[in-house]
């Protein structure tokens, strides 16, 4: 087969990727409903690729196993990748932003968020208000839940870019 086949390397992938996805949002999810972490406003936009990816690869996987054109399973990948890449970017950037490297959205700090000064304020902040971006919910072996997902995020990128540009076979 040629490099530009799609393989069990990339169906295998696919499949492999779609639920390496599904189960990192999924943890969020739980840590959300089941954990009660309330997360910030970067948070859920970290959740996007995820969200976006899943489907994704599971037509990869789909499109791999059904031995649809290979250019198209090798695209899924690809696509994978840059989704991963994406909250690669999203997650390095919310990391630093709760180390406090560099300064993150000005509505999501903790100064904007408790900035309560009025009695008609007060009432318009009666319901529960997301936490702070620059405050991290917790620390787990020395990483935030954003710094967790950078390091999902970086070893998804890099299973769906050698699948989407590596040989056929494992």
């Amino acid at each position: 087969m040629s490099r530009t086949a799609a393989g069990p390397l990339q169906t295998g992938a696919g499949l492999v990727l779609a639920l390496a996805m599904a189960a990192t949002v999924g943890a969020a999810l739980g840590f959300q409903y089941i954990g009660g972490y309330i997360p910030c406003a970067l948070c859920l936009e970290e959740r996007i690729p995820y969200y976006v990816g899943v489907p994704l690869m599971l037509l990869a996987f789909l499109s791999g196993a059904m031995k649809w054109p290979p250019l198209l399973t090798r695209a899924l990948l690809l696509a994978g990748g840059l989704l991963m890449t994406w909250g690669l970017v999203m997650a390095v950037y919310h990391s630093g932003v709760e180390w406090k490297f560099w300064p993150g959205p000005k509505d999501c700090s903790a100064a904007a968020l408790s900035a309560t000064k009025t009695a008609s304020s007060l009432l318009d902040n009666l319901n529960a208000h997301p936490p702070a971006c620059d405050t991290a919910a917790g620390r787990f072996l020395g990483l935030s839940f954003a710094g967790w997902n950078a390091v999902a995020s970086l070893i998804l990128a890099a299973v769906a870019y050698v699948a989407a540009f590596g040989r056929t076979k494992i």
